[in-house]
């Protein structure tokens, strides 16, 4: 019998990057693109939100990507088909505003890339014509390609080092197709803050209607711990139930990157513990 939160496929995409398919009918019944869950791996575990990157209603499965970074994605990482993650709570936050826009640009960035396929598949099905930029550093941490080509009209890539694509950021690509003339009616962007705040500079002097999904430090995913909190058109907005969609030109990037480090030394150094005791 097929336990809640089992692990029943796992593959890894990149280098410390995995996807795993979980079994959670309830969650899966409910859950639309732009959403997320928060996830326990073990008893003692912090908790950490995850975008979901997919889903089945019929089989009550959801596709979870993420990288392991710090310590508690390491110890999903270890979790193989047949075990069982201890909590997941879901789906939180707000769905994607799903619409007939026209021509919608999607940026994906790193393991920002898997978020944003579901909110792409879903705004092709409403019949924009969507236009996909994905990025990496290196073709060896490209992922979700063939995903996105399957529900763009039309998907650029970009690599940093120049390994696959053109050589250079989203942003760099978003910049051109705008200064090509192309008629965009909307942007959406998920991944990195930084390369979100350089994709919505890009478009604010073309006043383009610009989304991007907030990835904050977040403890509760109910609004009440504050830990979640960003600064949106000067006022204080919390991720976790206002979110995670915000209009870009309206966030304080800067105050996002400064919380999102102000815990570094701490998660590196705890990190570090974990790798030396044998994870």
């Amino acid at each position: 019998m097929i336990k809640m939160n089992q692990i029943l496929d796992k593959r890894e995409l990149a280098p410390r990057i995995k996807e795993v398919v979980v079994y959670n009918p309830k969650i899966a019944s409910k859950v639309r693109a732009g959403q997320f869950i928060v996830v326990r791996v073990c008893e003692e575990g912090e908790r950490i939100p995850l975008t979901v990157a997919d889903w089945n209603r019929d089989k009550g499965t959801l596709n979870i990507v993420f990288q392991e970074v710090g310590v508690s994605t390491y110890k999903l990482g270890k979790l193989g088909v047949g075990d069982v993650i201890k909590d997941m709570v879901g789906p939180l936050g707000n769905p994607s505003e799903i619409s007939l826009f026209g021509t919608v640009i999607c940026v994906g960035g790193g393991v920002g890339v898997p978020a944003i396929y579901p909110i792409a598949r879903e705004l092709k099905g409403a019949g924009n014509k969507v236009v996909s930029i994905i990025g990496a550093r290196s073709k060896d941490l490209l992922i979700y390609e063939e995903e996105m080509r399957r529900v763009s009209d039309e998907l650029r890539v970009t690599t940093d080092d120049g390994s696959k694509g053109r050589k250079g950021f989203v942003s760099d690509e978003l910049r051109d197709l705008l200064k090509s003339g192309l008629k965009v009616d909307r942007v959406i962007t998920v991944g990195p803050a930084i390369m979100m705040k350089v994709c919505a500079e890009v478009t604010r002097p073309y006043n383009i209607k610009t989304i991007a999904s907030l990835n904050p430090i977040m403890v509760c995913g109910m609004g009440m711990c504050a830990a979640c909190r960003v600064e949106v058109a000067g006022k204080t907005r919390f991720v976790c139930f206002e979110g995670p969609e915000f209009d870009a030109h309206q966030v304080d990037f800067d105050v996002l990157l400064m919380r999102l480090n102000a815990y570094k030394a701490e998660e590196q150094m705890a990190l570090k513990k974990f790798l030396e005791g044998g994870g």
